[in-house]
């Protein structure tokens, strides 16, 4: 085990251990759910509030480690998995962040939920960015369309721009810090946008490199037929 996965060890912990050094002083029924402006609107008993994080991100963790071993193109996940164990990381530190300002929020603390929200929601999609720049092609992670999972060139070519597309939109995702009544559309709008290019990407390039294919079938045959006449 690497250092990586001792650290994803490690934050799973931390969310257990916050739950469990929060849960007495904790409301018995706490906020849980907030909506786009940034306010309360959902509310859960606290035991089950305060585990949601903590199962969900063991639950995550046992998934991710195990994608490596049963993933058929496994050896293609070997040549990036630094990456993958980092992004895995990530998603754990994210959700251990969530956990800690519902806590901070359900201690008595008042503050804009989606504000709040933006940095963390920021790094994530940056870090979503480096991993599908690297991401080789396998059946669980990174953009699977019908068309990647059909070329390995398209799924380089797509991945390579969604690497770029989705750091892009990590980083305008940031301007909801300085114009936090549209920091929800500032989040969704570039992520939401991206995926959709993405797709019709795949599916244009795919399409190009099968006309491609084609083409440069018949032109053989183009050439013969027209050897025989002269002959």
């Amino acid at each position: 085990m690497n250092r990586t996965q001792l650290l994803i060890l490690a934050i799973v912990a931390a969310c257990f251990a916050a739950a469990a050094l929060a849960y007495p002083a904790m409301p018995e029924n706490m906020a849980s759910h907030w909506n786009a402006a940034g306010q309360a609107d959902g509310y859960m008993p606290k035991l089950w509030a305060l585990l949601v994080a903590p199962v969900m991100s063991l639950f995550m963790a046992a998934l991710f480690l195990a994608i490596p071993r049963i993933d058929p193109l496994r050896k293609n996940i070997a040549k990036f998995r630094g990456a993958f164990d980092s992004f895995i990381a990530v998603i754990l530190a994210f959700m251990l962040y969530l956990q800690l300002i519902m806590v901070y929020w359900n201690a008595g603390a008042r503050f804009d939920f989606i504000q709040l929200m933006v940095p963390a929601l920021a790094a994530l999609f940056y870090c979503t960015g480096a991993l599908v720049g690297r991401a080789e092609m396998n059946w669980f992670v990174g953009i699977r369309t019908p068309w990647t999972m059909s070329s390995a060139r398209v799924w380089k070519k797509t991945h390579a721009l969604g690497g770029k597309l989705f750091k892009s939109a990590g980083i305008i995702s940031l301007v909801g810090l300085v114009l936090p009544a549209y920091a929800i559309a500032f989040v969704t709008a570039p992520v939401i946008a991206v995926a959709i290019y993405l797709v019709a990407y795949s599916y244009l390039e795919y399409r190009a490199e099968t006309r491609g294919s084609r083409k440069a079938g018949k032109n053989p045959k183009r050439v013969k037929a027209r050897a025989g006449r002269r002959r």
